[in-house]
């Protein structure tokens, strides 16, 4: 569910704030892909560099808006690695064209009208030093508003690798990756994907043997709102991108019935954990 309950202020935990990179922290690289999204872009990119992460390589990667955007970019030269405006295939290919050339361990992308919460990034590759084992990692996801009130909240179970051949659960803005498993699986978005790329992606993470580990922490806002892709695209493209993974993955197209049954358990074996993680929020964020 996009919408969960009515919207509240965004309130961050007074812990988040407080997450601090270490000037040794491995070299993180970020890709913001985007197409007239300038009403939210501003805010997206202020969520990545008010992070303050010491070692940041972050590229913002436009589809030749014309909305304002190419103006709002020019004044953010000294706050970013690189951008570009400039016609593109999509967003997949824009992705790919973010990332050429950059050098980063620690891998992700944030789309243009997401947010990241603050210390995100200090975490993440914290843990990466301290989990070298680990080659991909997400977290718990806010729901946001086109105003920034908070509308819900997705909290995550702990990863089961079996559940990825059923559905795409893990929140994109909330995924890190190792470079050594980027190139591993390919180093590219698989382009003939519009919508569920990141899925496609996450799977082939997977017959790469990439270590998953779903992290105890809000990472990312998702935003939804009218003009969103997901919303506008999920009920065509979306489901016919979704049955081409499955029936890749499973041999064979499942029915409904059989994917809400697979889902489902899996929820259910995490519900006390899910209540704890609920409570745990709005204790932090009541401090």
């Amino acid at each position: 569910m996009l919408r969960q309950y009515p919207e509240r202020p965004l309130k961050i935990p007074r812990s988040y704030l407080n997450t601090i990179a270490s000037q040794h922290s491995p070299a993180l690289t970020l890709v913001t892909p985007s197409f007239n999204q300038g009403v939210f872009l501003l805010r997206t990119v202020r969520s990545v560099i008010d992070q303050n992460y010491p070692n940041l390589e972050y590229v913002i990667q436009d589809g030749g808006s014309t909305d304002g955007t190419v103006e709002l970019l020019t004044g953010m030269d000294f706050h970013v690695t690189r951008w570009e405006s400039t016609a593109d295939r999509g967003q997949s290919h824009a992705i790919n064209k973010g990332f050429q050339n950059t050098t980063g361990d620690i891998m992700g992308w944030i789309n243009s009208d997401d947010i990241l919460l603050p210390g995100a990034l200090a975490f993440v590759a914290r843990y990466f030093s301290l989990n070298p084992h680990i080659d991909v990692v997400y977290g718990h996801r806010l729901l946001i508003d086109e105003h920034d009130a908070e509308i819900g909240t997705w909290l995550m179970p702990r990863h089961e690798d079996s559940i990825l051949y059923w559905a795409d659960f893990i929140p994109q803005e909330t995924m890190f990756w190792r470079r050594r498993i980027w190139d591993r699986a390919g180093g590219r978005i698989d382009e003939s994907f519009q919508f569920a790329m990141d899925w496609e992606l996450i799977l082939r993470f997977h017959h790469a043997g990439a270590k998953f580990a779903r992290l105890p922490r809000f990472l990312g806002g998702f935003r939804v709102h009218a003009n969103q892709k997901t919303s506008a695209s999920i009920g065509l493209l979306g489901l016919k991108e979704m049955g081409i993974l499955r029936r890749r993955e499973l041999g064979r197209d499942p029915t409904k019935s059989e994917i809400d049954k697979v889902i489902r358990n899996y929820q259910l074996r995490h519900l006390i954990r899910e209540w704890f993680w609920r409570m745990r929020w709005y204790i932090e964020r009541a401090t």
